[in-house]
């Protein structure tokens, strides 16, 4: 084992609060019924705006919500897409954030993961809780979805990426499974 190896293992390496943030944020999946205040998800959604992208296009695009109907009716939509239409795939989170990738550019599904990542790391840097939810690409590729998405204002150039729902959580913080030993290899 090489020096950089016994210091990436060990842990040898100052730990700034960016790399705590991200070594310790977990998604959560059970949500209490309060509604984050709207400056933090400002904060929030802003993070998402600084998302790496490909050559700078800033081929994305970012809807959020807190409206308890709407986010039902998204819920169940993408109940739908999974083949139950009474999940509760959003597990109870009081906003939703959807993140669509401008189809026309090569890395939009790339942009649009980094987006949410942001929107994630961003979420737990501030105290707020999230998980990304799949399925935003059939939701938003059904009819019902695509007019949803037109009265937002949304191009259908824009491919659904993923749901972000954010809150608090109303339970216990998870704790990370352990790393598997061939995650990292480092060649000098």
């Amino acid at each position: 084992m090489n020096d950089l190896e016994k210091i990436f293992k060990n842990g040898g390496y100052s730990m700034n609060e960016t790399l705590k943030n991200l070594i310790e944020r977990r998604s959560i999946k059970k949500y209490k019924d309060v509604k984050i205040d709207v400056n933090l998800l400002n904060q929030i959604l802003e993070a998402g705006t600084y998302a790496p992208n490909g050559r700078s296009l800033q081929g994305t695009s970012i809807v959020a919500t807190q409206n308890t109907e709407l986010i039902k009716k998204l819920e169940e939509m993408n109940g739908k897409v999974l083949g139950n239409p009474d999940a509760k795939p959003f597990y109870n989170a009081p906003t939703v954030v959807i993140v669509f990738g401008d189809s026309t550019t090569h890395t939009f599904v790339e942009d649009g993961s980094l987006v949410l990542g942001n929107l994630m790391n961003a979420a737990y840097a501030l105290g707020v809780d999230s998980c990304w939810i799949h399925r935003a690409r059939q939701v938003f590729d059904s009819p019902e979805g695509r007019e949803l998405a037109r009265q937002w204002g949304v191009e259908d150039k824009y491919t659904g990426i993923g749901f972000c729902i954010l809150g608090y959580r109303d339970c216990d913080y998870p704790e990370a499974k352990p790393r598997k030993s061939d995650f990292v290899r480092i060649i000098l």
